[in-house]
């Protein structure tokens, strides 16, 4: 990268990178741990690619002094984990398993001597299958059982983690795992999906105050999947599709984390009588946070079903011919687009970028290295944005690059290549790819090279 005249970030930004308790750490039955919906889900016959499980993943659970030494090496600052539910609670509730605490206590230590920051998410979707069978998210008594789980952690690591993000993604873990079926528990209702996003966000809003209290002095947030759901068209048509679609992934949970309650026009086209809320469920659902985490990868470009294509208006949006391994286009531009337009609409304290990058086919040279220009790319164009939003007034404190390590891409098992750091499955090797030592040379020059971008001339 020419850092011959870089464009530098706030002093005091925060560079990390993040994985996920499922994808990384392996020992799926080990010292205690209980069964996850992930273990149910990926043991099941025709569920995931080539019949992958996370039972070892990258061995990160017997591994992790190595991992911590090469995020070192690259020179975060920060590390975003998540915590595995069922290793700190096997049933999901009442029993705690010491050695599950044991683990975390130890890499947040050994973090800590490294001069890295913890990030703990308490939920990156494994839920003990324990609380599934007795009904999972769809009910509400799981809110208490996460509210003992984060009891639980946070008095056990707040004295020293001062990150928290109590949920990651509530959008995937109600919509992928209740009504399409793709992600676990595998369910298909709209109903349960609708059911278990309220739950999900009740969960977090009764976990604000707890975490404040346990680990005083520490930041709390949740982390959304965001994007600019664009019409393919100007007809009303698309215009309405973009909006259902930006309704069902953005507004659905922005809406009631700032305390506006659901939005209207969703209510009315979900269809779904919510008699799965209560009174007082919206004002604790809307608990002050210190910061939003972001993460996004892509914009949706929506066309309607509703009428014959012929009808409908000429297509004045395409979708660019640069996509990732994931068939998801590449648009950096839509990541300004969404922290200015939080920034514009939304009063969230700060804003971390808590994912974001791209998977590609990453292969050994005959050199024994993995150059991946791809990747390199792709970050260098998204963190560019995010100077931009940052010079034009958005409260960007902090980036964290997906991933750490290439893991177990959920229903793609390991076909996908996210990582910064390559592994062989087989083995466990860990290679530092091109994209490592680029970003290592970024955190040390705590800039990237300012690249002109289509609308980035505007203002907030």
């Amino acid at each position: 990268m020419n850092m011959n005249n870089p464009t530098v970030f706030p002093d005091d930004f925060t560079w990390g990178a993040a994985t996920a308790s499922y994808q990384i750490e392996g020992a799926w039955n080990e010292d205690g741990k209980g069964e996850s919906i992930w273990d149910r889900f990926s043991h099941t016959p025709g569920r995931i690619e080539a019949g992958d499980t996370g039972d070892i993943a990258c061995d990160h659970y017997h591994r992790w002094r190595a991992d911590v030494s090469l995020m070192k090496e690259i020179g975060l600052k920060a590390y975003r984990f998540s915590i595995s539910w069922p290793r700190i609670l096997p049933e999901g509730r009442g029993r705690v398993n010491p050695s599950g605490l044991d683990f975390y206590d130890q890499l947040v230590d050994s973090l800590l001597e490294a001069d890295i920051e913890p990030f703990v998410t308490l939920y990156h979707w494994d839920l003990p299958q324990a609380l599934e069978d007795q009904g999972g998210w769809v009910k509400r008594p799981v809110v208490d059982a996460f509210v003992e789980y984060a009891d639980i952690v946070s008095r056990a690591l707040g004295d020293r983690v001062k990150r928290w993000i109590t949920l990651n993604e509530p959008f995937v873990s109600a919509f992928a795992g209740y009504l399409d079926g793709i992600h676990a528990p595998g369910h298909t209702d709209l109903y349960e999906a609708l059911a278990a996003s309220h739950h999900l966000l009740l969960a977090h809003g009764r976990t604000v105050p707890i975490i404040r209290h346990n680990s005083p002095a520490s930041q709390v947030g949740i982390t959304l999947n965001l994007q600019p759901q664009i019409p393919a068209s100007p007809s009303e048509a698309d215009r309405e599709a973009a909006q259902y679609a930006d309704g069902n992934l953005n507004r659905w949970f922005l809406d009631p984390l700032s305390g506006r309650g659901y939005p209207e026009d969703m209510v009315r086209a979900y269809g779904q009588a919510p008699d799965f809320t209560q009174a007082g469920d919206m004002d604790l659902i809307a608990a002050q946070l210190d910061f939003l985490g972001v993460n996004y990868y892509a914009r949706g470009i929506f066309r309607s079903n509703k009428i014959d294509e012929a009808r409908n208006a000429p297509r004045t949006t395409f979708r660019n011919d640069e996509i990732t391994d994931m068939g998801w286009e590449v648009y950096p531009e839509g990541l300004f687009e969404m922290l200015v337009r939080l920034h514009s609409e939304y009063d969230f304290p700060a804003i971390h970028i808590t994912e974001n990058g791209a998977a590609y086919p990453d292969r050994i040279g005959p050199d024994g290295k993995v150059y991946d220009p791809e990747r390199i790319s792709y970050l260098e164009r998204h963190l560019n944005m995010v100077l931009q939003a940052i010079t034009t007034g958005v409260r960007v404190r902090g980036y964290f690059a997906w991933s750490l390590l290439d893991n177990f891409e959920w229903s793609y098992g390991y076909s996908k290549r996210f990582g910064l750091i390559h592994v062989n499955y087989q083995t466990g090797e860990r290679i530092p790819k091109a994209s490592a030592e680029w970003y290592r040379k970024v955190i040390k020059d705590n800039g990237v090279v300012q690249k002109a971008g289509p609308g980035l001339e505007r203002g907030i």
